[in-house]
């Protein structure tokens, strides 16, 4: 049996390539099983810190102008009636333009698109070193600042009134701003799609609202899954600020009962996944109404490191034998898997491939009374690509699931 486990084990590295950050050791399943592996990084762990950004600039002299105090943007800024988090200060800002600078192997630095850039000091930064900007802003009392800094950007600046997570409504019709179809979006911004082997065509800075993390998440999932929305348009690259505790799910490994969820799953099966800073929430603006300190003590905002995380969509995602239509059934199958993470995987097998859930465990060395919590991501995609070539796959469970996702994901 330990010799089918290598055997996999070896299948899954050379068709997958090792899970980033981890170590492989190849071993029996029953060792494996008995001690599950601790997941001790970050998936591509990347330059990290948990100093906030005023004690860094503290520390050295500070090459950007200091935000003034009087200037009119931060005032709406100080009067948002929504919660929203701001990227003002002046380390902060620099700390954010090193972990966006690198593009890897590119020779030509990929357009960055800014999401709710508010009073536009981080956009303004990002223009004085020497990048394009879309910028994305959905409260419209911004967008005559921004329009401003267009004006003097020499074409490396445009302004759209746009919130990136209303790109794409269910709704079918007309739609108004901030609501926006990505095409007409991409019309506007000149972008032209690239095919997913291509480089990274654009880089997207964003903050996850801490309530709505998931329900956001879980809409990149199914776009970028079945290359949909911004996704036609080439692997779009995800610069996000998360909370901690949500970062620690998506990287969460098997034997996590908790944080072990599908969303880690489909993140790490797709994409690279990288933590580029860590900064303490005292180092954003908030609005003046969200600053009452019996605000934080109830939990409405949480009271932890803010991280930075690039998400990049893998060139190899998608090929002949998984197609978008296949990752959107791999969804579903993850979610239905991943829902009770103690249950018995044998039993969801048989669910789909009716009589074949012991062959399938058999194939890939799986103990047949394993956990659904506890097989990797590679070996989830490991047993859809065989499921996917039975003919007693059943795929008929994907009409209800699609169904139930598009009521808790609409707006």
């Amino acid at each position: 049996m330990s010799s089918i486990w290598a055997a996999r084990i070896g299948l899954s590295i050379l068709h997958y390539g090792p899970p980033p950050g981890a170590s492989w050791c190849i071993c029996s399943r029953q060792a494996h099983n008995a001690t599950l592996p601790v997941f001790n990084g970050t998936l591509h762990q990347g330059p990290s810190s948990r100093t906030s950004a005023a004690t860094q600039q503290k520390q050295k002299p500070h090459r950007l102008k200091r935000v003034k105090d009087d200037n009119s943007a931060l005032t709406i800024a100080e009067s948002c009636r929504h919660f929203r988090r701001f990227v003002t200060h002046p380390g902060l800002i620099e700390a954010v333009l090193r972990s966006l600078a690198p593009w890897g192997s590119s020779r030509t630095a990929p357009v960055i698109m800014e999401c709710n850039p508010g009073p536009g000091f981080l956009t303004q930064a990002l223009l004085d070193a020497g990048h394009k900007v879309f910028a994305l802003e959905t409260n419209s009392d911004f967008l005559p600042f921004l329009k401003t800094i267009e004006r003097n950007a020499d074409g490396k600046l445009k302004v759209v009134h746009c919130d990136f997570f209303r790109i794409d409504p269910w709704s079918e019709g007309l739609v108004q701003p901030p609501s926006m179809y990505s095409s007409t979006l991409m019309k506007t911004l000149d972008m032209n799609e690239v095919s997913w082997a291509s480089d990274v065509p654009l880089k997207v800075f964003l903050m996850l609202d801490h309530k709505k993390e998931r329900i956001l998440l879980w809409r990149q999932i199914y776009s970028l899954y079945e290359r949909l929305s911004v996704y036609v348009y080439g692997r779009i690259e995800l610069n996000v600020f998360m909370t901690e505790q949500q970062y620690e799910k998506l990287i969460s490994r098997p034997g996590d009962f908790i944080k072990y969820q599908a969303l880690s799953v489909l993140f790490q099966v797709a994409c690279d996944i990288e933590l580029l800073h860590k900064e303490p929430v005292s180092s954003f603006m908030i609005p003046s109404k969200f600053r009452n300190s019996a605000v934080t003590q109830t939990g409405v905002l949480p009271n932890e490191d803010l991280c930075l995380v690039r998400i990049t969509p893998r060139r190899n995602l998608f090929s002949e034998n998984f197609t978008p239509a296949d990752g959107a059934i791999f969804v579903h199958m993850i979610k239905q898997f991943l829902a009770k993470r103690k249950s018995k995987l044998i039993e969801k097998l048989d669910n789909l491939a009716p009589g074949n859930g012991k062959k399938l465990l058999q194939s890939l060395a799986l103990p047949m009374d394993i956990a659904t919590g506890c097989i990797y991501p590679e070996e989830y995609k490991l047993l859809f690509d065989l499921m996917s070539r039975s003919e007693e796959f059943n795929r008929c469970f994907v009409l209800d699931e699609i169904c139930e996702d598009i009521a808790a994901t609409s707006y």
